[in-house]
Parts: C-alpha cells; structure tokens; sequence
C-alpha cells in the first residue's frame, strides 16, 4: 500500500503554498486529501484502515469510514464520495478533516491497514499543521480576505521610524517564503522554556493564539532562553550586527537555528517585533508591525514621565522613566476566550525585552480595545501598554537641583500610531483604535510633502513670556537646518530676556548626548511685543552625527529682571536621500522568468562617497546581492543592474540599502513587483 499526500493540490486549498516544498503544510479546520493505492482490491466491507497522526509521544487513531463525520470537534478521516473508481479498484482519495482546536504543530502520519491477512502499518509522510485564518471557527479568523493576504500571506513590509512630523520608512523582507523558516518556526515551539518544562501541558496549550503569542514573544528574546536575539542599545556592535543593517527575518532566523540556538547579535525594537510577525504569520496568525511614536516606558507605574532641562536648554539624563522617540512591536488578531466578551480582535504582543510577564521578558497579548478603554486590571500587561501610550509628561527646568520651572504635557506621548496600509506602502494611523483623540494622518518622506503636523512640546508660556520654536522646512542631509524661535512679551513694559537654544544629538531610545551646537542672544521686547529670531545648523556641525540619529532642540528663554524661564523643544529626524529602483517590463513580470532592474543613487553631499550597496528580495532572490560602489563625485548618478528570477506570483519587494564610508550614513530604497502567474 502506498500514500500520496497530494501536496501541491493541497498547498494551493489550504493557500500554503511556498512555505515548503518537500513536505505537507495544511491549515486546521479545513480537509486535505490523500490518495491511496493499493497493492489489490481494496474490500471496504472487510478491510479496516485507519490513520495515526502522531506527535512526538501522543497520537490520534482516525477511523477512515465511508461517510462524512458530522462533528466538528475531533479529527476525522473518510473515503470521498464518486472516488472509488470501478475501474481502478487499487486506488481511494481520502480526506482528512483536523478540528479549528487542533494543536499547532508537526506531526507524522502513518496508515494502519488491517485485513484477513493480517495487519502492518506504513509511514505516510509529515504533515505541519497551522493555523486557520480562512476558517470561521478558528480563533483567528480574519473576515476580510484583503486582510488576510496583508497580514497573513504577505512577506515583505515597511517599518516606520523617525519622528511623527517626519516618518522615514525601513523596507523589511519577512521572509517567510524561503527555505527552512517554515521548520525554524515550528522548532521554536519545541526549545522553547515551556515545552522544555512540561511537554503535555505545552502541546495541551499550543491550540490556543493566545499561549502561541506569549511563547513566541518569549522565545523572539533571549533574555530567559534560548531565544533569538540578543538586544543591545550600548552603540557598541563590534561583537556582532549593528542592528540598522538588517534587512530581513531570513537571515536572522537561519543564524539562530545554525549556530544551535544561540542569540544573534544584535537586535533593537524594530528587529525584535519585524521577526515576531515573520514567525506569526508563519504559524498562520494574523499579525502586523506597529509603530508608536513619543513611547513612554513607565517603569514605576505611576503614568508620568519625567524630564529635566538645564536652565540653558540642555536635557539631562536624570530618572529612569524615558520617551523613545518611536517604539515598534506587533498586533496579533485572535479571540480572547479567556477574557469577558468584547476584547477579540487586534492584540499588542512586543517582544523587545523592557520589563518582566509572569517572570518572563515579554509583553501580551493586550486587547488593543482594553488600552482604549482603560481596563487596565485585564491580562496580559494592559498597564504598561496603556502607559506606553498614554502617560504624562512633567517637563522641568533645573539648575543645581532645584526646580526654577515645570510644566505638563497630557498630549505629547502616543501622538501618533501607525502600521503598513492594505495593499499600499503608506502608512495607516491606527492612532483612535489606541486612544479617544481625534486620527492624524502621517506623512512618509519618499511620498508626499508633510501636511498639519501633530502637536508637539515647541511651545512654552508663563505669565509673562512665551516661546514658539518652529523648524522651518523639515531638515534634509547635506543642507542647513533652518528655524525660527519666536519670543512674546505678554506684560505691559519693556522686557530684557535671554535667549539660549541647545542642539543635542540623540538616539531613538536613550536621553541625548552632548551638545553639539549652541546659541544665546540678548534682546529687548515692547510691551505686548513679539520678536522671530532666525537660527541655522550648517551640514559641518551636524554631520558627525549619520542619519541614523535624531535631533532635541530646546530654547530657553529667560526674563533678565525676573528670572522667569520658558521653555519649548522639538525632537526632529534629518531626512536622507533614496536610493531608486526602477524594473523592466513592468507590467509584464511573470513568475520563473529572469528579470532585470536598475538600482540608481546620485550623490547628493559636497564630498566624494564609496559605499557598499546591498540588494535584497523574498522570492525573487535567492541570495542578497553585495556590490562595491566606486568613489562616487558630488551630483555623481550611480547605475547597476541586478538581475532576478521571482519564484511565484504576488506581490514581492526588491529593497536596497546603501551603506556609504561617511559618518555612519545609510542610504535606503524599495520597489513592489507584481509578478503573475507563469
């Protein structure tokens, strides 16, 4: 007796095709088929076959009988009606129905045939089982198939980082297309801390989105396992990658298993949750990249955050709590079953290791409804969830330890949440489903100009002085940056005041470093007067700094007479060149055929540049492609044709990222492909 598994036929049923080719990959809730052949007559009267599904040391014997089982609930096998051909009597088609509870995981497969000649067993194959998003009774079903493909089938993405004046983007390969993730992603399961403690309780547990979630967001880090990777803010990569240099899930996830589980240097909040989603969908949960921008991390839960300033505009690194100017992590879609109705749908789950959960680095599900609404005494890690997006912000200003101002800020963190739109490389604002504020709509530097910016902390007012700080165009690498401080005098003489403004650079999630470029004026304000001060940072004085960093700006300004301070910051990011990607044939991109496209960059800077390009694509290159750029001269064009094959149809990503010998600078770019059917 021989067993086909019928995988090609049942990858496109169960729309898993490409995860692997060697072995079977279905989705729960849903038939697949078998075919059997038979080395004589197959005698249904006389004959029992029956098939074990095991996995690891538990199994399930499924009777194939001659009709449709009508539960639901429990596995099931039997023979399809109008298959049994008279005239091929040594061959059936079988389907196999697994419930929408059954365990994730990978199982091995063998029929047991027993007849008056005796009995004997044979291996079919193995069957990967996930979950089902197309299936109603699953705990994730998605309803709309726009959003399944998006969060489910989709391999590539944008991340959003910057400042939410400014959005600058990172093309992201999720990769789960290519060889071997699909078999990472299930062994994660296996070496994870949970099965390791008690396997039973584990796989008893794995039919559950809401367990997988917390097991995987666990295993992304490996601050209490083996987990994948290794976080480091330090600055310091000499031990490993720095983490921009990432460009996809592949490469990171193929390191881990290679090197036998150990964590993969490094990662930072993008890496940590851009992996987590490859690793969801993967597994057949709906998931997608978040990004929240001003991210408050709370750490002693009393929703306020902290800040100090010097009396002449220079922040100080003074408390535990911090903003991070962005922090990204995932929503997973699933059904809370173990919490009180009304919570299914979107779940924040952030793998980043920040604080502890049960004992464990890792952070949700969180019901993004309950965030909204406040419920912060609902599982898993409402509290500093809702923090994180939500919290106070104190802002004081301090000369030897004592507080000469403050003010507070109700509308500074969370000011803007967003994630990759349906079927579109824009951003979507997700910020109301978060918060009971009114939407803003972002902006992304490679699309269109900026429209109203969110609010942010660039004004300042006391009784008698207030300051407006304004960037007058967003900033641009290789040209000035330009803006104006505007400085009323509300009272009713003549005011003398001080004017100091302060120019820091800063990474995303620390308190800036040191000043890199000051001023201070002294001028006289008329009664209910106003008066616009102009400043300019040249290119040479921030371009130390790279384009991977950020920039605080404050102004403090001080009446002579009474020593009253204001103060007003603005927190930018300085937006880099692209590097363009146009394809042949556009229209006309068909699957297994080669194509060709250019990857083009103009120097925009007044010095020569070298660099190192890498090109990268999901299913449309087998390897990344690393090519040398020559000495390129001021307004010099680069040109370089890459060569690709797409393996399948849909929509892919070609990205590349130029990594240029001047000041750490990197250069980045992206195309979607349509590519159709061979």
């Amino acid at each position: 007796m021989y067993a086909s598994l019928e995988e090609a036929q049942n990858h496109v049923w169960h729309k898993t095709e490409g995860l692997n080719s060697t072995s079977l990959v279905v989705r729960r809730g849903q038939p697949f088929r078998l075919t059997l052949s038979f080395n004589g007559p197959y005698m249904s009267s006389k004959d029992d076959l029956m098939l074990r599904i095991e996995l690891d040391h538990l199994y399930y014997d499924i009777p194939i009988t001659s009709s449709k089982a009508t539960s639901q609930s429990q596995w099931s096998a039997y023979f399809q009606h109008g298959i049994l051909d008279p005239s091929a009597p040594h061959k059936a088609s079988v389907c196999v129905y697994s419930p929408p509870t059954a365990i994730v995981g990978v199982y091995q497969l063998h029929l047991l045939f027993m007849s008056r000649y005796g009995s004997y067993s044979r291996r079919v194959g193995q069957l990967t089982l996930l979950c089902n998003p197309w299936c109603t009774a699953d705990s994730v079903y998605l309803p709309e198939e726009n959003q399944r493909e998006e969060y489910v089938r989709n391999d590539f993405g944008l991340l959003y980082q910057g400042t939410a004046r400014n959005i600058s983007f990172r093309p992201w390969g999720f990769d789960q297309y290519e060889s071997g993730i699909l078999e990472i992603c299930m062994m994660m399961l296996q070496v994870s801390n949970e099965h390791k403690k008690n396997w039973k309780s584990d796989y008893a547990n794995r039919s559950d989105p809401v367990y997988i979630s917390r097991v995987v967001s666990a295993m992304i880090n490996h601050n209490d396992d083996c987990g994948v990777l290794q976080g480091n803010w330090s600055e310091d990569y000499r031990s490993g990658v720095n983490p921009s240099e990432w460009t996809g899930s592949g490469s990171i996830l193929k390191q881990w298993a290679e090197s036998g589980f150990s964590p993969v240097k490094y990662g930072q909040c993008w890496v940590f949750a851009a992996v987590m989603c490859t690793v969801m969908r993967v597994l057949g949960i709906p998931t997608r990249v978040v990004t929240n921008y001003n991210s408050a991390h709370d750490t002693n839960g009393n929703l306020v955050i902290e800040e100090y300033y010097t009396e002449k505009g220079e922040k100080l690194p003074h408390n535990r709590d911090s903003i991070w100017n962005f922090h990204v992590w995932v929503e997973c879609w699933m059904k809370r079953g173990d919490l009180r109705a009304g919570f299914d749908g979107w779940q924040v789950v952030d793998p980043t290791p920040q604080e502890r959960s049960g004992g464990v680095y890792r952070c949700g599900p969180a019901p993004v409804k309950a965030i909204r609404e406040r419920q912060i005494d609902m599982a898993f890690d409402v509290p500093f969830i809702y923090a994180e997006v939500n919290a106070d912000v104190c802002v004081y200003i301090v000369r030897q330890a004592q507080v000469l101002n403050y003010t507070t800020e109700t509308d500074r963190v969370g000011v803007l949440i967003c994630t990759k739109s349906l079927g579109s490389n824009q951003p979507q604002d997700i910020t109301s489903t978060y918060k009971h504020k009114k939407a803003l709509q972002p902006s992304v530097r490679s699309t269109s100009p900026m429209p109203g910016p969110p609010p942010a902390n660039n004004h300042g007012s006391a009784k008698g002085l207030s300051v407006e700080l304004s960037l007058i165009k967003a900033p641009v690498v290789g040209e000035n940056i330009s803006f104006s401080v505007t400085v009323t005098n509300h009272g009713s003489v003549v005011k003398t005041v001080r004017e100091y403004v302060n120019a820091q650079a800063k990474s995303y999630d620390h308190s800036p470093s040191d000043t890199f470029w000051e001023a201070d004026n002294i001028i006289q304000l008329a009664p209910n007067g106003s008066k616009v001060l102009q400043h300019q940072i040249s290119y040479s004085q921030y371009s130390a700094l790279g384009n991977e960093q950020l920039v605080n700006l404050a102004v403090v300004i001080m009446d002579m007479t009474t020593q009253e301070r204001v103060l007003a910051s603005e927190e930018f990011n300085i937006t880099g060149p692209i590097v363009h990607i146009q394809v042949a044939d556009e229209d006309s991109i068909i699957a297994r055929r080669h194509q060709v496209a250019m990857v083009t960059f103009t120097n925009p800077f007044s010095v020569a540049v070298r660099g190192m390009l890498t090109v990268a694509g999901s299913g449309l290159l087998e390897d990344k492609v690393l090519i040398n750029v020559a000495l390129l001269q001021p307004r010099e064009t680069m040109n370089t044709v890459v060569r690709f094959t797409p393996k399948m149809a849909g929509v892919k990503m070609l990205h590349a990222r130029l990594s240029l010998d001047i000041n750490r600078i990197v250069i980045r770019g992206f195309k979607t492909i349509t590519v159709r059917p061979a």
